[in-house]
């Protein structure tokens, strides 16, 4: 194979690949994760949620200055709902979300209440009055993964049910 075909190939695969990391964090994914869980509740029609951009440039901004992978909140002053997920290896948006979605079994809805665990950030995904989510990735300086998602509105109010 000539230098040049090699370097074509090389190109090629360099494309490809970088279209497959790309689409793994695509706001279409974000979206896909969270409207999957909302749509998994036949007692409430809970609309779609929306990405924005507005709302994902705050996410952003806040999660690259977070590469040190401390779980802080970002202190939006209640401007929006956050969730959080941090790893110490590489985490996929599905990963983050599904994470957060496995707090479903903690929630108690009849007593609007967290049992045995954690749920808050279950409740945020499927806060049927959120309606817009915007979402940052950062890779860590220690190799880990830290992604946070804003919602607008902020969901988890208190005395509120989700849905």
């Amino acid at each position: 194979m000539g230098s040049l075909s090699l370097l074509c190939v090389l190109g090629l695969i360099l494309i490809v690949g970088s279209q497959v990391a790309i689409s793994q964090d695509s706001p279409a994914d974000y979206v896909n994760a969270h409207n999957a869980a909302r749509f998994v509740i036949t007692s409430a029609k809970i609309p779609n949620i929306v990405w924005d951009e507005k709302v994902a440039a705050f996410a952003q901004n806040y999660a690259n200055k977070r590469k040190d992978c401390k779980q802080i909140p970002s202190g939006s002053g209640g401007r929006y709902g956050e969730n959080i997920a941090v790893s110490t290896g590489y985490k996929s948006v599905r990963d983050a979300v599904k994470i957060w979605v496995e707090e479903e079994p903690h929630y108690d809805h009849y007593n609007n209440s967290c049992v045995g665990g954690e749920c808050l950030h279950y409740t945020q995904v499927i806060w049927e009055k959120s309606q817009r989510v915007g979402c940052g990735k950062v890779r860590c300086d220690n190799g880990g993964t830290f992604i946070t998602c804003n919602y607008d509105p902020p969901g988890n109010i208190a005395g509120q049910l989700p849905y």
